[in-house]
């Protein structure tokens, strides 16, 4: 396995300031598995190899995960059945979010990275270029006059929009902007039965040099690989208080007339249930200082593509060439023993 090089300039430097006192590799007390989101989509996969390796190996955790979807799962933190999200993204679930933490079921208590990114795509070919289909295509607004080049095989008197698979918050937030921006009358709202089948239908489209009009986000092994070409449309700028309108509005009372923007750049918020979170501060502490970025993630996710690669073999492959990054995050006692289980991996 080719040893995979991340650099971590400027990325140490945001780590909290460690705590001094030793800990016991006992689980913070904790006598069951920490329970992780199992959520359905490849960075998720890879946080939840990396933290928990190191709860682990370093803190004597035993750890869980549970598959499936934004909302049964972040529910299942409110309820308690999870422990443990590593990506919140807040916008995708705002109202869900807000509920929750003015009830004191969850709460924020890191960053996975900092800069995870939304958007809707079109393949730069379709564009630029002598023989570009579409060289007027900029935004959003240009969709319908090109709607018969994304024809829907199922329906060729409309276009087909590639949006997020049922159950993911992004889905209904995509849902309501087709609606706001008028397209459901010119694109079908296609939602792909899996994670994997949406990015494979973004590579096949491109492989082949095929129109395709998608919304995806980063980091992520797609855009890793062929975000180059891609070109990101044009939509007005995100403004929080038009977003929370959007938001709030029930995808049936949605039209033309609700404000619809540009998805905003976001942190991906490491979550957790509140009362996990009292019973396990060495952990939160833990938490508190782990961190990526976009890029990293996606390099990472890239290895794992071009290397066949489980997410655990990609985690451990990660920690062994970014000892100097990780150890920042966790006391000495606890780094000597992951360092100790690396050299055995």
């Amino acid at each position: 396995m080719k040893t995979l090089a991340i650099a971590a300039a400027g990325f140490a430097a945001s780590v909290l300031a460690l705590p001094t006192a030793a800990h016991a590799a006992d689980c913070d007390g904790l006598d069951r598995p920490v329970v992780f989101a199992g959520l359905d989509w490849d960075s998720v996969t890879f946080h939840n190899a990396v933290a928990g390796f190191m709860l682990e190996h370093g803190y004597g955790c035993e750890v869980d995960s549970i598959p499936g979807s934004t909302i049964p799962l972040f529910n299942g933190m409110i309820r308690g059945d999870i422990d443990v999200t590593m990506e919140v993204w807040i916008p995708n679930i705002k109202d869900a979010w807000d509920k929750a933490t003015a009830d004191g079921d969850v709460a924020s208590v890191g960053v996975s990275f900092p800069d995870a990114s939304q958007a809707w795509y079109v393949p730069r070919y379709l564009v630029e270029g002598e023989d570009a289909p579409a060289p007027d295509l900029k935004s959003v607004a240009d969709l319908p006059k090109y709607a018969s080049l994304f024809q829907d095989p199922e329906d060729p008197d409309k276009g087909r929009f590639y949006n997020c698979i049922l159950g993911w918050g992004c889905e209904v937030m995509n849902t309501k902007k087709l609606i706001a921006y008028g397209l459901d009358e010119s694109f079908n709202n296609f939602r792909p039965g899996t994670g994997g089948a949406l990015s494979s239908a973004i590579e096949s489209a491109l492989l082949r040099e095929r129109p395709i009009v998608f919304y995806y986000w980063g980091p992520t092994w797609v855009l890793g690989k062929v975000g180059p070409d891609l070109i990101r449309l044009e939509e007005p700028a995100y403004d929080e208080a038009s977003w929370q309108v959007l938001a709030d509005a029930d995808v049936d009372e949605v039209t033309t007339d609700t404000p619809a923007m540009a998805w905003p750049d976001t942190p991906a918020d490491i979550g957790v249930n509140t009362e996990f979170q009292e019973q396990t501060p060495t952990l939160m502490e833990f938490f508190g200082n782990y961190g990526f970025t976009a890029a990293i993630v996606s390099e990472s996710l890239n290895f794992m593509r071009e290397n066949s690669a489980s997410a655990e073999e990609a985690a451990v492959e990660w920690l062994k060439s970014n000892e100097d990054t990780w150890t920042t995050w966790v006391p000495a006692d606890a780094a000597d023993r992951i360092k100790a289980a690396l050299a055995s991996a």
